[in-house]
């Protein structure tokens, strides 16, 4: 009987065990600090805690009595709870039941108040149906009584203006005509009516009488072929324009057509082709009388005519034209007595005509009389290139300067009337084109013979190398064609005068630099110089002087300043010309001549400077290297280098001051033809001992030194030599000193000499270390064995090379180079 208890206590604390989220949200929902209500119950321990000694269960009755209450008490709780939960399934049921017959109801009411709704909505349109029928006749009612009116009005309008038109009363008419033709729009969806069709046709009859007889008033009062015109206006014929501008805008056009042509008569009269007057050198004369013509009209006309019609505007626009005409006429008829000078006079002429008429008027009626409103003007630019501000010219080096350094100025069409008569002009301006070509030849021949009767600028070291006057004066005309010829045509006439101008710039950079830059001893031509050494010591080559020093280096800085000036040529002449034509103006080929100026005069400077230590070179390899003795001081030909170095570079530096970049081209080019010379001249040094050997690397480190600062030598302010030049010479003059090095080395055992050399040149060239071995002085049989050995201790050669014996290594890293340099400068120390 105990063994089933404890079975069921088991399956029922089994069944017990609930999940850890439900028995959490029990405790949330039922807080409790039984502990027979905790999930983790124990009985063992809930029975130590109430029995916790031997003497406690003398009480063990009462505490079984507490708990069997407390068990009743539970059941008593959960019978209740039971027998409520008996009548709810019960109770639902009902009111499930009272719930749907609620539904019901409520149904029932909504069909009820539906078809009443319904009801009523029906009874609203009976009663309204009336209502709209009323309203529809009303509406009908009343556009029947406003056609009829309308139709009134139009019936005695019709009649009114007739009458009135053949009263020639304009001033009524005008004001009627327009009501009629506005009512007469009411009626357009009624031409069918043969009635209204009739009036349609009256109105359209009557406004061709009026156009007619207007036209027949003015052709009376302004006969074609009459001289003399009225006093004044006459009050008909300005009615008559207010009912022109009702009127078809033919008949506008006929009157001002009119009009114009007969205040224009007498200008065709008085400027024929055959009239002296008519020629351009009086060509005032047609400004002058159109300005008076004007004035007069503006004194008798002004009021006749209704101010939207612009009748001023239009005789100055048609004047223009006419003038085109007749000018273009007479000059293609005597276009071999068109001049220069007569030919520009009219063109200024007639150009501050235009800008006068562009003051004047707003050229509204320039494209079929529709107003057109002025472009808006950009801002204002700070460069006055394209401007002739006034100022003094004493200084036009650098005006120009200044001009060309400046922003942009951007187009400013302004003036509407700008070509309107010059346009006539552009034909011809062939003339100005070979006036200009003639002035620049002029020009140029003018500075070759200044540049020979005044000779070379003379040094002036301390303000550095001055660019020539005569580019200046180039540019300055240059400028002064390009804004006159913009003035003139924006189109073929300024790319012929940019083929002028690169025709000129080239004859420029020819005739006056290249063609002056120092001449050279040598038979062969060209801007090479050769060496005139001689064998014996105390031989001189052939240097330029201090003058041609400074010569070349103004050359170089004209040249410099001609390629920057022609670049900024080329863009303002891009600003001139039309759009269409701008990829026709390309300065590039010019640009390249001004370079090939600056790299020649630069080579020069770099042929001279290394001719002069050619000598100094020459004793070098012929000194007897084996008997030297001892190491002293630096060789007398380093001496030498060092004395050419110091006379012509301070010089050169000097006169580059503006243009630093060429100076710096020039020491990485004398750096990159003076190193490899002096390795060169350092091979044919043989044989050597090794305190020649030592006296040699001492020297080398010595140029090396002074290489080093040449971009500085004799100058009070020090500055760091470029990195690119620090570059070429660090390690061409490295190679110089490694090539002693291996001099120095025992080539016994020749492995290691071998393996030495490899890796101190990074050099698998035979010929290299077969100059080394004739430094060393060794025999032939010695080389033989030598050369046999670096061959099989070459490197393995990159698959696809063919010649191993012209692979270079590696070239060793900066920090190799740099400690080889400390070891170098430790042995020359050590020595000294």
């Amino acid at each position: 009987m105990e063994e089933d208890e404890l079975e069921f206590a088991d399956g029922l604390e089994d069944v017990l065990q609930l999940a850890p989220d439900v028995q959490l949200a029990i405790e949330q929902v039922f807080p409790s600090q039984d502990p027979l209500d905790r999930a983790d119950f124990n009985a063992v321990e809930y029975i130590n805690t109430l029995f916790p000694t031997e003497q406690s269960l003398a009480n063990i009755d009462e505490v079984v009595n507490k708990i069997r209450l407390k068990i009743r008490r539970l059941d008593d709780n959960i019978r209740t709870v039971v027998r409520g939960q008996t009548n709810v399934g019960q109770d639902g049921r009902q009111a499930l039941e009272e719930a749907q017959k609620a539904i019901q109801q409520l149904f029932g009411k909504i069909k009820d108040i539906k078809d009443k709704a319904e009801k009523s909505e029906q009874m609203v349109k009976e009663i309204t149906r009336d209502i709209k029928q009323l309203d529809h006749a009303k509406r009908h009612l009343t556009t029947s009584i406003t056609t009829l009116n309308h139709l009134h009005m139009l019936a005695g309008g019709v009649d009114s203006l007739e009458a009135m038109t053949r009263r020639r009363q304009y001033g009524e008419v005008a004001n009627l005509l327009q009501g009629v033709v506005n009512v007469l729009e009411h009626f357009n969806k009624y031409m069918g009516i043969p009635q209204i069709r009739q009036l349609s046709e009256r109105v359209k009859a009557a406004q061709n009488e009026l156009g007619q007889q207007i036209l027949a008033d003015f052709e009376e009062a302004f006969p074609s072929q009459g001289t003399k015109r009225p006093g004044g206006p006459s009050n008909v014929l300005r009615d008559a324009c207010l009912v022109a501008n009702v009127l078809d805008p033919r008949i506008k056009q006929e009157i001002i057509k009119k009009f114009i042509k007969q205040h224009l008569s007498e200008y065709l009269v008085l400027f024929q082709e055959n009239q002296d007057v008519a020629w351009l050198d009086k060509i005032d004369r047609r400004y002058a009388w159109i300005k008076r013509q004007l004035v007069d009209y503006e004194e008798k006309y002004g009021r006749m005519f209704p101010q939207e019609w612009y009748m001023t505007e239009r005789i100055a626009v048609e004047f223009c034209h006419v003038t085109r005409t007749e000018l273009a006429k007479i000059m293609r008829t005597r276009a071999k007595e068109i001049e220069v000078k007569l030919l520009l006079f009219a063109i200024q002429r007639t150009t501050n005509f235009e800008g006068l008429l562009a003051k004047r008027f707003s050229g509204c009626t320039l494209a079929d009389g529709t107003v057109q409103k002025k472009p808006e003007l950009p801002p204002p630019s700070m460069n006055p290139f394209l401007d002739d501000e006034p100022g003094t010219e004493t200084d036009e080096t650098m005006m120009e300067k200044s001009d060309i350094d400046r922003p942009k100025k951007p187009k400013v069409p302004d003036n509407p009337f700008h070509g309107i008569v010059s346009k006539c002009f552009e034909p011809h301006l062939y003339v100005y084109i070979e006036s200009q070509d003639k002035n620049l030849s002029e020009l140029i021949d003018r500075f070759v013979a200044d540049f020979k009767a005044q000779g070379p600028p003379k040094p002036n070291v301390d303000e550095g190398g001055a660019v020539l006057p005569s580019c200046a004066d180039l540019f300055v005309y240059y400028k002064k064609c390009m804004v006159q010829c913009s003035q003139l045509s924006t189109g073929e006439p300024m790319i012929a005068l940019t083929t002028i101008f690169q025709k000129y710039l080239r004859e420029y950079a020819w005739k006056i630099l290249s063609g002056n830059l120092p001449k050279t001893t040598s038979s062969s031509g060209g801007l090479t110089i050769t060496s005139l050494l001689k064998e014996k010591e105390g031989s001189e080559v052939a240097k330029f002087t201090l003058e041609e020093l400074c010569l070349i280096c103004s050359i170089l800085s004209t040249a410099e300043y001609c390629l920057a000036t022609t670049q900024q040529l080329e863009e303002k002449l891009k600003e001139k010309v039309d759009a269409s034509l701008m990829e026709r103006i390309n300065l590039t080929g010019e640009m390249d001549t001004f370079s090939i100026v600056i790299s020649n005069s630069i080579q020069l400077l770099v042929q001279d400077l290394d001719a002069a230590c050619d000598p100094a070179l020459t004793a070098m390899s012929k000194m007897q290297w084996q008997n030297v003795e001892h190491v002293g001081d630096q060789s007398p030909y380093v001496t030498s280098v060092i004395l050419h170095i110091k006379q012509n570079v301070p010089i050169i530096r000097d006169n580059l001051a503006s243009t630093r970049k060429y100076f710096t081209q020039f020491c990485i080019k004398f750096a990159n033809s003076f190193i490899p010379k002096f390795i060169n001249h350092l091979f044919k040094c043989k044989p050597i001992s090794m305190v020649g050997a030592e006296q040699l690397l001492l020297d080398t480190h010595s140029l090396k030194m002074v290489l080093l600062d040449l971009p500085s030598i004799g100058s009070q302010v020090v500055r760091k030599a470029p990195a690119s030049y620090t570059k070429i010479v660090v390690k061409g003059m490295t190679r110089a000193e490694m090539i002693l090095k291996v001099v120095m080395a025992p080539h016994e055992p020749p492995v290691v000499f071998v393996d030495n050399y490899i890796k101190l040149l990074a050099d698998c060239s035979t010929d290299t270390f077969q100059k080394i071995l004739d430094m060393k002085g060794l025999k032939r049989s010695e080389q033989s064995s030598m050369l046999e050995l670096f061959r099989q201790r070459l490197p393995a050669p990159p698959s696809g090379m063919e010649n191993p014996s012209s692979i270079s290594l590696t070239a060793p890293t900066p920090e190799q180079e740099s400690s080889r340099i400390r070891k170098l400068e430790k042995l020359i120390k050590k020595r000294l």
